[in-house]
């Protein structure tokens, strides 16, 4: 059994570990915002999915994240620098992403996920989410799963389209070529 979520809990990290932490995540996103390519790619999925933000969620230590750039359709709708329910990915999760895994939720409210997963959701107020794994090192060092692109619809259930997957599927794989990520 998983612990409950606890929105807190990077709070009560070692403050020289969030210092750290944060010193990444601050010099990855200023990098990322540099990168024409993200901003590209995050804005291109943003009109085409018409959905109310994409987010890219870097993991920064095993399997554990925050979100490190963000397109919206609204700045109401601003996660950046959000963690993630990290007692619910696991090296399991990470293995299924890595060997190519979507997760299309259409409704969260009802889909069969994780409670800490959807309690993470609920407090985002995602209604539905599509997430596709960045894979990067696909030469001779091998593959690392780098982080995730998320598309969060927050207005609306959604159902999502074969066209909305291979879309998100191609951003991911753009992303992963791109010099910010590719420096991280």
């Amino acid at each position: 059994m998983s612990a409950a979520f606890d929105p807190e809990s990077f709070d009560k990290r070692d403050k020289s570990e969030v210092a750290e932490i944060e010193s990444i995540v601050n010099r990855l996103h200023r990098k990322m915002q540099l990168d024409e390519i993200v901003q590209t790619t995050t804005n291109d999925l943003i009109g085409f999915l018409k959905v109310d933000r994409v987010v890219v969620y870097h993991f920064y230590k095993r399997w554990e994240g925050r979100v490190t750039f963000e397109s919206l359709s609204s700045k109401a709708f601003s996660i950046l620098g959000s963690t993630g329910p990290d007692d619910c990915f696991n090296g399991d999760y990470a293995q299924m992403y890595l060997a190519g895994r979507v997760r299309a939720i259409a409704n969260i409210a009802t889909a069969e996920i994780a409670p800490c997963h959807r309690d993470f959701l609920h407090k985002l107020k995602v209604k539905a989410n599509l997430v596709v794994p960045i894979v990067t090192g696909q030469n001779t060092t091998g593959q690392k799963l780098w982080g995730l692109l998320v598309a969060h619809h927050c207005r609306s259930t959604r159902e999502w389209l074969t066209a909305d997957i291979e879309k998100m599927q191609a951003g991911a794989l753009t992303l992963a070529a791109a010099p910010s990520v590719q420096e991280s």
